[in-house]
């Protein structure tokens, strides 16, 4: 087991080179990879019912000591990335199904992989989790309320469909997960450590499963997504440090909420693409996953260097 754990940090620390890796394997040899795709859905569920194994009681602490600063950084999620998304289809004039795929990410819950980047970066990792924990909760809601606020001009947007879908694929495996740590406690720990080597697997498959499902029209439009997820994704960044700065707060959370802000659950609008529009409408979502595993390293280290987060 130790040596699983071993392997889990090894690969949760390179997690970016692994994406990278496979997207590109996956693009240039699509056929070993399309198969994938059938499993993303569960996937998805497997990398939720690790985040439920991990959430105790003390994740939601924070809401309640600390509700105003939380509650900035669950709006600044669902009104920053969405209305940035909104205003880049537009400014680049995007086809309707890409149109679609970059509102769909950008009206996502954050991901775990936000509370990992605000660790290396010395921010507040209490509310960094109680962030993610609390948009990841309000999904079901939230996030098709705003597709199809957003996106019902260019396509048909069923919330009621999203909504069930988010509940089973975000909702039921996080609750399973929680329960199973409730009721083995201390047992469940050792399997815990190898969280991170599953998370990425799957994460991985996901990713890889979009490209080779796509990679036709990747590498006709693959240039003008990935520059919209690169800006996307760094004005999210910005933006959030913006809007802490100007709440007053310290720099560790400043850190945080930029991370979170600008951080998505990919995966899930990898998923909710594939299951209520159109493989190229996923396309989005997989390249933010592979852009956002490479830009969250290089801004935590910069975040790093800020300082320890006391100021």
């Amino acid at each position: 087991m130790q040596a699983i754990a071993r392997l889990s940090r090894f690969v949760g620390n390179t997690f970016a080179i692994w994406v990278l890796l496979f997207a590109v394997l996956a693009f240039y040899f699509p056929d070993h990879y399309r198969w994938l795709g059938a499993y993303i859905v569960p996937l998805l569920g497997i990398i939720m019912f690790g985040m439920g194994l991990t959430l105790s009681r003390q994740d939601f602490a924070e809401v309640f000591v600390r509700p105003g600063r939380v509650a900035i950084g669950v709006l600044g999620q669902f009104i920053i990335m969405p209305g940035l998304a909104w205003f880049l289809t537009y400014a680049f004039s995007l086809p309707p199904e890409l149109a679609i795929g970059v509102i769909l990410v950008g009206c996502c819950p954050g991901g775990t992989s936000s509370n990992v980047m605000t660790f290396l970066a010395r921010g507040d990792l209490a509310l960094s989790v109680a962030i993610t924990s609390v948009t990841t909760l309000l999904a079901p809601i939230v996030t098709p309320a705003l597709i199809y606020f957003l996106a019902s001009q260019w396509l048909e947007v069923s919330a009621s469909a999203m909504f069930w879908s988010i509940v089973q694929v975000v909702i039921l495996p996080i609750a399973l997960g929680i329960i199973v740590q409730s009721l083995l406690g201390e047992k469940i720990k050792a399997g815990v450590a190898a969280l991170p080597l599953v998370s990425v697997v799957a994460i991985v498959a996901i990713v890889a499963a979009v490209v080779a499902g796509n990679q036709a029209k990747i590498a006709t439009s693959g240039l003008l997504v990935f520059s919209v997820v690169v800006i996307h994704n760094t004005l999210g960044y910005a933006l959030g440090y913006i809007l802490a700065r100007l709440s007053g707060m310290p720099l560790a959370q400043r850190k945080t909420l930029a991370i979170e802000v600008g951080m998505q659950n990919s995966g899930l609008g990898v998923a909710l693409a594939s299951a209520h529009f159109s493989p190229l409408a996923a396309v989005p979502s997989a390249i933010f996953s592979v852009w956002h595993n490479i830009s969250g390293p290089l801004v935590a280290t910069i975040f790093r260097r800020m300082g320890d987060g006391k100021q």
